[in-house]
């Protein structure tokens, strides 16, 4: 099947062939006869899959009539992150260039003056997140009475980040006669809830079961001990052959160093988290888009927000807590029917999320090496507990035991031997000096003086 067999337009199937496409997805090919049709959709399908333009696409023929009013868009998408939606937004230009839409995009982290301009120009397409949207409705910004059609967008990442609520209260203020899509990945009982609730009569569309990897992406597990992870990833990094990469950590400070300790080792890296404003994000992304920097290093926010041709390589720096973000991560390569490589760290800490994972995905990951045991000093109780490396002290009194002495040097055994009074004698009492916890003796410890105040934490005088 080809484009031109389902029905689009001239100018469409124009700016498709120009694009490089000539062939529909399965998404695609399923969802977009009943978008043409003015069906209500459920739409299950994994990342990478071509869902975006599965929507985008028959949008822009069934608006092409009609004409918008100011502050009245005619359609509203949803998506859950700016990366998101600024991605929707370039498909609007792309394939709407021989189309007269109007289009505006509404989110955070950007000033609203551009946005309210746009929308009082009145616009074609709305694309926003729930966040920005409900800001500019309460401040009467926007009038969603004219809205003709409805797309929630990565259904199950609006409810992990706790949007539902604001997605319930949008569509009350929809007319009740529109159309509505839903697009998710999975299908959880709260979006099951949220379809009954606002779709009608659906049709439910699944090219692929939930939850599960691409096949086109080689999918390994790198067991590694928490000290090692850096020198690991530099080391697959080189013998790799990494065209790009997105490393994901789970926390915004990991990302930071990661990215500061690979640009002091020479690489071109960059950096993505939720603490950097809007326009730095888009400038990073550029970066990598453009290939001014091969390696992006990203928390969550971008593990759905990507779509960069010919990423080679995802490194889960970190194993993700959630299941369904691994599949959402390593979907940032392998797309558009190319191949890619993920690799995911583990660590000891990690085999239950690992073995949720895997469990989602109805597969066991192939493992690479093994965990490796901490070198010397990696490994060490917490200060405040108080413990340190035997003294000379110590040793020696470990020496001096008969199973020591058995193992001992011939001399040192006569030595031993001339004084058997000494040997013999019980040891002196320990006796507790003021500052030291539960008459814990000092020499064992190799310290002397009155115990520092950041190791008395928890203890009685």
């Amino acid at each position: 099947m080809r484009f031109a067999d389902i029905g689009l337009s001239d100018e469409l199937l124009r700016a498709l062939s120009e694009a490089g496409y000539d062939t529909p997805t399965p998404i695609q090919a399923a969802a977009i006869p009943q978008v043409q049709m003015m069906r209500d959709i459920i739409a299950i399908a994994q990342t990478g899959t071509g869902k975006t333009a599965s929507f985008v696409l028959p949008m822009i023929d069934v608006l092409a009539n009609g004409r918008a009013r100011a502050r009245m868009p005619r359609s509203l998408i949803l998506e859950p992150t700016r990366e998101l939606a600024a991605q929707v937004a370039e498909n609007f230009e792309k394939y709407g260039k021989y189309h007269k839409l109007s289009m505006a995009l509404l989110i955070g982290g950007v000033q609203m003056g551009d946005q309210v301009k746009a929308l009082e120009k009145g616009v074609d397409v709305l694309i926003a997140t729930p966040g920005r949207l409900m800001d500019l409705f309460e401040r009467g910004k926007i009038l969603l009475t004219g809205c003709e059609m409805l797309v929630i967008d990565e259904a199950d990442r609006m409810l992990d980040m706790g949007f539902i609520p604001d997605i319930e209260h949008i569509c009350t203020k929809l007319p009740t006669t529109r159309q509505t899509l839903l697009f998710s990945a999975t299908m959880p009982p709260p979006i099951k809830k949220l379809a009954d609730k606002f779709l009608s009569n659906p049709k439910y569309i699944e090219v692929a079961r939930p939850a599960t990897a691409n096949v086109n992406i080689e999918q390994f597990l790198v067991n590694v001990s928490p000290m090692k992870k850096r020198e690991v990833l530099r080391d697959l990094l080189r013998t790799e052959k990494v065209s790009n990469a997105i490393i994901f950590c789970n926390r915004k400070t990991t990302v930071r160093e990661l990215n500061t300790s690979l640009q002091r080792h020479g690489l071109r890296s960059g950096e993505i988290h939720g603490d950097i404003d809007q326009a730095s994000r888009q400038k990073q992304l550029e970066a990598f888009k453009n290939g001014d920097i091969d390696l992006l290093v990203a928390s969550d926010v971008a593990a759905r927000g990507l779509d960069v041709k010919g990423v080679s390589h995802v490194f889960n720096f970190d194993a993700p807590w959630h299941p369904d973000d691994y599949i959402h991560r390593i979907g940032r390569t392998g797309r558009a029917g190319a191949k890619g490589k993920a690799f995911t760290f583990v660590t000891k800490a990690d085999e239950e999320a690992i073995e949720s994972i895997e469990k989602l995905i109805g597969n066991k990951i192939a493992r690479l090496g093994k965990i490796e045991a901490p070198a010397e000093g990696e490994e060490r109780v917490p200060a405040k507990r108080g413990r340190r490396t035997p003294s000379a002290k110590a040793k020696q009194a470990r020496s001096d035991t008969p199973e020591a002495s058995a193992q001992a040097p011939e001399p040192v055994r006569e030595k031993a031997a001339a004084k058997p009074a000494r040997e013999k004698s019980p040891p002196k009492a320990k006796i507790a000096k003021p500052d030291q916890p539960n008459g814990a003796d000092a020499g064992d410890d190799g310290w002397n003086g009155p115990m520092p105040g950041f190791l008395s934490v928890g203890f009685s005088s």
